[in-house]
């Protein structure tokens, strides 16, 4: 009786041990999704796409290069960490260039409602991409994380120009100091 307890624990520990080998090959369901929207990506000309690790396709950058509206002739760069509840949950998001902008605070967080409140899972990266060109092109002074961007636009557009002009060529605007991101 022992003799045959102890050879189904053996065989129960070998398909135990061969199922964790096997998962250690799988995908994950946040990089089989993943995988599915990069293949279906549709970049407009004004974005482009960097891995820093081939394969590691969790973490990528997005370079923003507008080429209209205030922003125009900048290089913004933003981060990408996909989580495994994706796309159950958004993947974070960051810019790394510091920019002058009501809906993008001095940390680089975004305020984009889709990668917050209303992301659903049927989204995709691309939306997300669509929506931070549409940031560039029509910065949204309703919902700011930048309130003295956000009031400034809304009060004084001219000002606000000359401002983002000045934090993409490199400099102050206020205390805080904007490094060039002209391209």
């Amino acid at each position: 009786m022992i003799k045959l307890f102890s050879l189904k624990q053996q065989k129960k520990d070998e398909e135990g041990s061969a199922r964790a080998g096997g998962s250690q090959k799988k995908a994950s369901a946040a990089q089989l999704r993943i995988t599915k929207d990069l293949n279906e990506l549709n970049l407009p000309k004004t974005c482009s796409t960097e891995f820093p690790d081939p394969d590691d396709l969790l973490n990528f950058k997005l370079i923003i290069c507008p080429d209209e509206g205030f922003y125009r002739g900048g290089r913004f760069i933003f981060s990408f960490k996909v989580g495994p509840n994706y796309p159950h949950e958004p993947p974070k998001v960051k810019c790394e260039t510091a920019v002058y902008h009501p809906n993008i605070d001095l940390e680089g967080n975004v305020c984009l409602n889709i990668l917050r409140e209303d992301w659903k899972p049927v989204l995709t990266v691309n939306s997300i991409v669509y929506g931070l060109q549409y940031l560039f092109l029509e910065p949204n002074p309703e919902d700011p994380l930048n309130k003295e961007a956000a009031d400034e636009l809304q009060s004084n557009r001219r000002l606000f120009e000359q401002h983002v002009q000045r934090a993409m060529r490199g400099g102050y605007v206020g205390a805080s100091y904007f490094e060039r991101c002209l391209k």
